[in-house]
């Protein structure tokens, strides 16, 4: 699938998410914008021979700037931007190979892609938490500066 197309589709499947999150209207577009650009890093990192987990930790890290940076910007929590941005990122694809070699006995390759999925997965989570532990720094810096 082409950049422009994958882009096109991770806007439309960030709105989605946004809706069914029941995210205010007026914040929708927000929401796109944060999960294409996470995308579009992703995917830009992914074919500069990144590995997936790497490019997932800085994607991830960015969509929590991004987040924080919107948050501040429009007054709306940060969770409603990173939440519908990041969800493009989640490994569904690699939790399905697991299962599916699991169910047919194929354990060895179904460990390696679970142990994949489990690592993509904490790359987001650690992405998004060490956002936020930096702008708190920078908040806490900044009252005291």
């Amino acid at each position: 699938m082409d950049m422009i197309t994958q882009l096109l589709a991770t806007f439309f499947v960030s709105g989605a998410f946004a809706v069914i999150f029941n995210v205010p209207e007026k914040n929708i577009l927000q929401c796109c914008i944060v999960g294409m650009v996470g995308r579009l890093l992703h995917s830009s990192l992914m074919n500069h021979d990144f590995d997936k987990v790497q490019a997932t930790l800085i994607a991830s890290f960015s969509i929590g700037v991004i987040s924080q940076l919107f948050s501040k910007i429009y007054k709306t929590p940060v969770i409603v931007f990173s939440i519908s941005g990041i969800l493009p990122l989640v490994p569904g694809g690699l939790a399905y190979d697991a299962t599916r070699n699991f169910v047919e006995d194929h354990y060895s390759l179904g460990i390696q892609f679970a142990v994949k999925a489990i690592m993509t997965a904490g790359a987001i989570a650690v992405g998004l938490v060490l956002s936020e532990a930096i702008m708190q720094i920078l908040k806490v810096k900044r009252k005291f500066s």
